[in-house]
C-alpha cells in the first residue's frame, strides 16, 4: 500500500486517520478513493468516439440533481444555449480536438439536456460574466438569437441567471465549472475534464460562487445588459 502496489479499503482509510488522529481528512480521503479513477479524463479519452456520448453522460449527472449552479466566464451555459450557438461551438471543438464528426448528434443531446430546466423539483443558479454576451459564436445572427434566448429566461420559475458585469472587480478568477447539489463539481479544463467529490474542495468552489453571485445583477439590470450586447450587432 505504502508504495501504490494496492490500493487501500475505506477501513484501512478510517483506521489510519484514526491512528493518526486525523478524523478531519476522512471524508476528503474517502472521496478521493472512490473517485480516483474518474477525477481526471483527458478530452482525448472522453471525446474519443465523438461529443454525443459526453452530453448524454452530462444529462445524466443533471438528472440526478436537484440543484445545479453553474459559472461561465467566457460563453453561455450549455443549458441555455440555441441550437445554432451550440453547433458553432461544438463545430470549432470537434475542429481543435481532430475528434470524430457527430456533431448534429451531439447538439440534438444538448438540446435534450435543456428538458429539464421545465421539471419539477429542480432549481437552477447559473452565474456568467458580461464577456460571455461577446464572444462570437457563429455570427451576428447566431449571437443575437443566443443573446434573445437569455432574456426570454430571466423571470423562469426555477432559473436564476446572473451576469457578472465586466467592471466588477476581480475578487475571486476561477475556470468554467458545474456544482451537482453539495456532491460534486466538474470543470472543463483545456486538455481534460475534472471531477471533484472531496468535501473540502467543493467547498471552495461554493464559496468563489457565492462570491460571483453577489457580484452578478439579475432581472431587469440583466436584461439592460443583454439589450445592450444586442445593440451592438444591430
Amino acid at each position: 500500500m505504502e508504495y501504490g502496489v494496492i490500493r487501500p479499503s475505506d477501513a484501512d482509510i478510517r483506521a489510519y486517520c484514526r491512528h493518526a488522529g486525523a478524523d478531519d481528512q476522512l471524508e476528503d480521503l474517502l472521496a478521493t478513493q472512490h473517485n480516483i479513477d474518474s477525477a481526471y479524463i483527458e478530452w482525448r479519452q472522453a471525446l474519443g468516439t465523438g461529443m454525443k456520448r459526453r452530453q448524454q453522460q452530462t444529462l445524466r449527472l443533471e438528472s440526478r440533481a436537484e440543484f445545479i449552479r453553474n459559472w461561465e466566464p467566457a460563453i453561455v451555459s450549455g443549458l441555455l444555449q440555441t441550437a445554432d450557438y451550440a453547433t458553432a461551438i461544438m463545430r470549432n471543438i470537434i475542429g481543435f480536438y481532430r475528434i470524430p464528426d457527430d456533431l448534429d448528434d451531439a447538439v440534438s443531446k444538448r438540446m435534450e439536456r435543456q428538458r429539464i430546466l421545465y421539471q419539477n423539483g429542480k432549481r437552477f443558479h447559473i452565474l456568467m460574466a458580461e464577456q460571455a454576451l461577446y464572444t462570437t459564436f457563429g455570427n451576428d445572427q447566431v449571437m443575437i438569437g443566443q443573446l434573445d434566448r437569455l432574456y426570454s429566461v430571466i423571470g423562469m420559475s426555477r432559473v436564476t441567471l446572473g451576469i457578472v458585469p465586466r467592471s466588477s472587480e476581480g475578487l475571486v478568477v476561477v475556470e468554467n465549472f458545474f456544482m451537482f447539489d453539495n456532491r460534486m463539481v466538474k470543470v472543463e479544463g483545456h486538455t481534460a475534464g475534472i471531477t471533484i467529490t472531496q468535501p473540502r474542495e467543493i467547498a471552495l468552489y461554493g464559496r468563489a460562487f457565492d462570491i460571483l453571485a453577489s457580484q452578478s445583477v439579475t432581472g431587469d439590470a440583466a436584461r439592460a445588459l443583454i439589450r445592450e450586447a444586442i445593440s451592438v450587432r444591430t
